[in-house]
């Protein structure tokens, strides 16, 4: 820590352990700090009061009060002030309490005094920064029910034109844009705005559900048409009569559901899996891909006819990286979203370094990954402001570690800690996703190994996983693999 032409940080270390005292502020002397200190609750109060340190280090098992009240106090006098409580206990509920409370870190006793020094380091960046104006401020009211459409930047301003011309005209309409970057929003301001906007509104994630049973999610089935179908079952077609369904990725559809969309398309008509009865419906359908249809359809994986049924009008969605001053707006949008959601209410802001962090990825996983992003930085906070140390790891070092096709076992089973190392940072996150998250992570592994192991041949590749070339191109292009003398995952794509 270089202290040099800076005044020193002052911290405050409240123990009734004298030789903890003592320790700790010889430890902290050697990287430029005061140290004051106190055996009792009321001493170190009183400091807080009249000094304003910079940290404070303090004992959970303090004689008469626990410290847990003790930083109860410190916050009601200055929210900014971070603390980090020092215990000669183990017990892991103590731990979460005080995390849940607010403090800054929680270590033990036997005192580990270099790791003690970096946290404290750490701590005083932060109080720092949070004295730094904010660079994004929570905004005093926020929509909170779903997602809005937020922005000006000129290529979102012809997507909100494109919707209010089509919005009213019963066509179908195709979504494009890469994944998360926001195309069920663009179909329920379709619906929103139509004349059908009293009527059902329903979304199918295509890619989402498994090939057998997207027929029967679709069009329904009866009782006994396959094994498992023990009752009749309505479909999404039916269910929607008289209003708008959203297909997603529906470059996933297998061959007989494109060709039963396509009828239904043309007659407004369909039967049920295992059914005679013909029934009719009229839904407006409204689809999104990411992948190359054009490119499908010349490869004999998509049908042609479909594909121009589908694409009576398409609107293109830009990728966040290519929207501007959006990023921003975005930002203070899902801040005052999430904190309010999080009950986080007393940060409230973002800080300059922070947010020139925002702005310098390529967010590849678009407004998705920005919305996770936020998210996993308030959970990270522990101050009023979020700072840089709040920001997920992979933000701070977008180059990622190439897998080549020389690639060892070693090599592997370090990929394989790594996705273990993965899930257990994201439960320390408190992911409500991790489901999909980890499957992602998972997907990526194998279909770089499998390429590897075909040395790029992607006929080959698809008998081993037993799916598509589509798809494994789809997959390809989503996860940025590119082909030169190896197999490696690209640098603007985590």
């Amino acid at each position: 820590m270089d202290n040099q032409n800076k005044e020193k940080s002052l911290v405050l270390v409240i123990d009734d352990d004298r030789t903890i005292r003592h320790m700790v502020t010889r430890s902290l002397d050697q990287i430029g700090c005061d140290v004051i200190e106190a055996e009792e609750s009321q001493g170190g109060l009183a400091v807080v009061l009249d000094k304003s340190p910079d940290v404070v280090l303090l004992d959970i098992m303090l004689p008469k009060i626990s410290g847990l009240d003790v930083f109860q106090r410190i916050r009601e006098i200055d929210r900014k002030i971070p603390v980090i409580f020092i215990t000669a206990g183990t017990d892991s509920a103590t731990a979460i309490k005080a995390m849940q409370l607010g403090a800054f870190d929680y270590v033990t006793k036997p005192l580990d005094l270099p790791k003690l020094n970096t946290l404290v380091q750490s701590a005083i960046r932060s109080r720092r920064l949070m004295n730094v104006p904010v660079a994004v401020e929570a905004l005093e009211s926020v929509e909170m029910q779903g997602d809005l459409f937020v922005g000006s930047s000129p290529q979102m301003m012809e997507v909100f034109k494109q919707v209010g011309r089509v919005a009213t005209q019963d066509v179908t309409v195709l979504i494009r844009g890469e994944s998360g970057s926001g195309k069920e929003l663009v179909a329920r301001a379709i619906y929103q705005y139509s004349n059908r906007s009293n009527e059902p509104f329903m979304a199918v994630n295509c890619a989402a559900i498994p090939d057998q049973l997207l027929e029967s999610e679709l069009f329904g089935h009866e009782k006994g048409s396959f094994t498992g179908a023990d009752k009749r079952r309505i479909g999404k077609f039916e269910q929607c009569n008289g209003g708008t369904l959203f297909l997603d990725e529906i470059g996933d559809m297998t061959p007989l559901v494109q060709g039963k969309v396509l009828r239904l398309l043309q007659e407004q008509h369909f039967e049920r899996v295992g059914g005679n009865e013909t029934i009719t419906t009229n839904v407006r359908i409204v689809t999104a891909t990411n992948r190359d249809l054009e490119q499908m359809v010349e490869d004999g994986e998509y049908r042609g006819d479909l594909y121009y049924r589908l694409n009576g009008i398409t609107i293109n969605l830009p990728p966040l990286r290519e929207r501007g001053e959006d990023l921003v707006k975005l930002i203070e949008y899902f801040f005052s979203k999430v904190r309010i959601e999080l009950g986080k209410h007393e940060v409230v802001g973002i800080s300059p370094d922070a947010l020139e962090i925002y702005r310098k990825h390529t967010w590849p996983g678009n407004v998705r990954e920005l919305q996770s992003v936020i998210r996993q930085s308030l959970l990270n906070t522990t101050g009023t402001v979020i700072v840089p140390d709040s920001i997920p790891d992979e933000l701070l070092d977008d180059e990622p570690v190439p897998v080549n096709s020389t690639a060892t076992p070693e090599v592997e089973n370090e990929n394989q800690v790594n996705i273990e190392r993965f899930i257990k940072k994201r439960l320390g996150e408190s992911s409500t996703d991790l489901y999909a998250e980890t499957l992602e992570v998972m997907e990526k592994l194998l279909l770089t190994l499998v390429l590897q192991h075909t040395e790029g041949n992607q006929t080959r590749a698809s008998e081993i996983l037993g799916i598509t070339r589509g798809k494994i191109r789809d997959r390809i292009q989503s996860f940025g693999i590119k082909f030169d003398k190896n197999v490696h995952v690209d640098e603007n794509t985590t």
